[in-house]
């Protein structure tokens, strides 16, 4: 979603001045819906015939950079390591140097002998400043913080509409734990929250395109085994591409501690983080350090009770809510990816 949100930053970067600019996706075989989202974006995708993450990917990668040609090379993924960035690195050094962008959230990368080569790294995290990038990548140009979140066009497109209802005066939830929610956070989630939160609250849940448990959810949905009070009191978005418009109608979001976090911020929402993975324990630490979130462990063995804890607590009390709310409002403007974009077309002239 990161690197769609540049891709659409790009697009309109050259559509503003009479342009027109590819972005290829070169990606390990992605869901149905998913791969169709970015082909209406305009993007081009390649299916990667290897292991994400090896050297043959990384062999393949400068093959396709080749042939295209690419002004500029995006990096995005967990699987990618010093080794495969070194293959990169060896393989621009024998054509026309192609710049390399990497997207990175740890700064966990091992490379005592020789630094990582690229020429700009991304991470939005607020905790981003403390790590140790001039020591990893000493030549790379580093775009960090919050300013540089990459939020998609509809994020840009909400901030400039008629200003909402408050929080408070909202009566939805928003309940949503990423793409592939490899913890099965969701369902169980739903039915704890329908039974705890007031009967007037709803619940709006989204699914990924990646969610294997997505068709058995919808079954217990629309078979009104999850703990339903009423009819159409909890309703699912699949794969939705209406995310900013769903975050603007919520009151309050339990929500992964992933890129959702800039999304709520930027659009005001206060929410329950849960940190589903590590990457994610510094940015949530640092919401919950800032009074902008109530943060839970999503890995721990109680989680679900104390999320729907926690989602209760903070539901009932409106005045914190609306505070977080205001506290959250400009703090993310939603120009992350348009920055980002234009650092990449400067390095690539």
């Amino acid at each position: 979603m990161r690197c769609l949100a540049v891709a659409e930053a790009l697009h309109d970067w050259a559509r503003e001045r009479g342009q027109v600019l590819a972005s290829h996706f070169l990606c390990a075989p992605l869901p149905p819906l998913l791969k169709a989202r970015l082909d209406s974006a305009g993007c081009i995708v390649h299916d990667l015939p290897v292991a994400a993450g090896s050297a043959d990917d990384a062999n393949h990668t400068l093959h396709l950079v080749r042939s295209l040609p690419a002004q500029t090379m995006v990096l995005d993924g967990y699987h990618f390591g010093t080794e495969y960035c070194a293959i990169l690195a060896a393989g621009r050094r024998l054509s026309p140097r192609v710049p390399l962008v990497l997207f990175d959230d740890l700064a966990a990368f091992e490379c005592p002998n020789a630094p990582l080569d690229v020429d700009v790294v991304v991470n939005p995290s607020p905790a981003a400043f403390a790590l140790p990038y001039r020591r990893i990548a000493p030549i790379a140009r580093l775009l960090l913080g919050p300013t540089y979140a990459p939020l998609r066009r509809e994020f840009r497109l909400i901030t400039q509409e008629q200003a909402p209802l408050p929080v408070i005066a909202r009566d939805t939830v928003l309940v949503t734990f990423g793409g592939t929610e490899p913890q099965g956070l969701t369902g169980p989630c739903l039915t704890q929250l329908a039974a705890m939160l007031p009967k007037t609250c709803r619940l709006a849940a989204t699914i990924g395109a990646g969610d294997p448990r997505a068709d058995a959810l919808e079954k217990r949905v629309a078979e009104k085994r999850v703990a339903l009070v009423k009819p159409g009191r909890i309703t699912l978005h699949r794969d939705t591409s209406a995310m900013a418009t769903l975050i603007n109608s919520a009151g309050m979001a339990v929500a992964a501690a992933g890129g959702t976090i800039f999304e709520l911020s930027a659009l005001g929402v206060p929410a329950v983080l849960v940190v589903v993975s590590d990457n994610q324990m510094h940015s949530a630490a640092w919401m919950a350090a800032e009074g902008l979130a109530t943060v839970i462990d999503g890995r721990a063995a109680e989680a679900v009770e104390m999320i729907a804890t926690a989602a209760e607590t903070l539901w009932a009390d409106s005045t914190r809510r609306q505070t977080m709310a205001e506290t959250l409002a400009g703090r993310i403007d939603g120009l992350g990816a348009v920055r980002i974009a234009e650092a990449l077309m400067a390095i690539a002239k």
